[in-house]
């Protein structure tokens, strides 16, 4: 049953939409776009927060000039043996924080790695109430600007198809992300899905979606169909770890299937059991992430992990 404030959200759209479908879609991209709080909800979440920030106290913040605004990225502590190993970057999901990755960033960085947990804009200390899909790979390219190639790059949900973007310059007047490895956890493949889902989800008609669509590339640039992660896999043929937990109930499993058989260099990791926000936190996933981001460069083949 949707909950009160969904429904008083369709009800407004629809009497917006009866006055003026171009502008019931451009209203409905902004609050696409809108940001939620920033704060933890719930004691867990606020558990799972200040735990995050306890590992992040002794973090370097720097903070990245974008063209809207700025993002703020945490580099991790180097051990006392120095800063040598490969260099990661971490980026979280829709509505997440560098705190609630962290525990992700410190087994990959007892692995040996140098790693880097970026806050999107909109997100942590990082500026704005608003997020699209350009300026998130924006944000991932000032990044690897600033800290130099990365050697691997992990996105988890959201994080993880703006990573994917990014890689493959889909937004033409920015450089390409260049790390040499990628992980995706939980992401979603296709965002014309994710676009179409929302859209269904505040009861849009067929003239608002158009306009909404229209608004989307009018902004970001691309048309929405051209924001898939599958597409940018083939063009950039380099090694991908999928990572997803066929019980996800935020991002459906279908977006980690359609990535099979696109390439010998894509492998998939069946994390089940995890859902999906435990899957950032489970030690069998950060091993393996971990692993992945430091092997050579060969082929790999799909695995299943079971939750247990």
């Amino acid at each position: 049953m949707p909950s009160f404030p969904l429904k008083v959200t369709r009800l407004a759209f629809a009497q917006v939409e009866k006055l003026s479908p171009e502008l019931s879609g451009r209203l409905a991209f902004e609050l696409f776009c809108r940001t939620p709080s920033r704060r933890p909800k719930g004691a867990k979440a606020k558990q799972v927060f200040m735990m995050g920030r306890s590992r992040l106290r002794q973090a370097q913040t720097v903070r990245l000039a974008l063209s809207r605004g700025m993002a703020a990225a945490h580099q991790l502590p180097a051990d006392a043996a120095g800063d040598g190993g490969h260099r990661i970057l971490v980026v979280h999901g829709w509505g997440s924080r560098a705190e609630y990755l962290s525990e992700l960033a410190s087994g990959l960085k007892q692995a040996g790695a140098q790693v880097v947990i970026l806050d999107l804009p909109g997100h942590g200390a990082s500026s704005g109430r608003r997020l699209d899909l350009k300026i998130a790979a924006e944000a991932i390219v000032a990044a690897e600007r600033h800290f130099g190639r990365f050697d691997g790059v992990v996105g988890h949900s959201f994080g993880g198809a703006a990573i994917m973007m990014a890689a493959g310059r889909v937004f033409p007047e920015l450089q390409p992300l260049k790390a040499r490895r990628i992980a995706l956890i939980g992401s979603p493949s296709s965002m014309g899905e994710v676009f179409n889902g929302f859209a269904t989800m505040v009861g849009l008609g067929r003239g608002s979606v158009k306009a909404m669509r229209n608004r989307a590339m009018e902004l970001v640039g691309a048309q929405v169909e051209d924001l898939d992660g599958v597409a940018v896999a083939r063009r950039i043929d380099r090694p991908l770890l999928v990572v997803h937990a066929e019980d996800d109930k935020e991002v459906n499993v279908g977006h980690a299937q359609r990535y099979i058989g696109v390439s010998p260099h894509v492998r998939h990791l069946w994390a089940n059991g995890y859902g999906h926000r435990r899957i950032v936190s489970a030690p069998e996933v950060i091993q393996a992430v971990a692993s992945f981001l430091a092997e050579a460069d060969t082929p790999g083949q799909s695995k299943v992990l079971a939750a247990s």
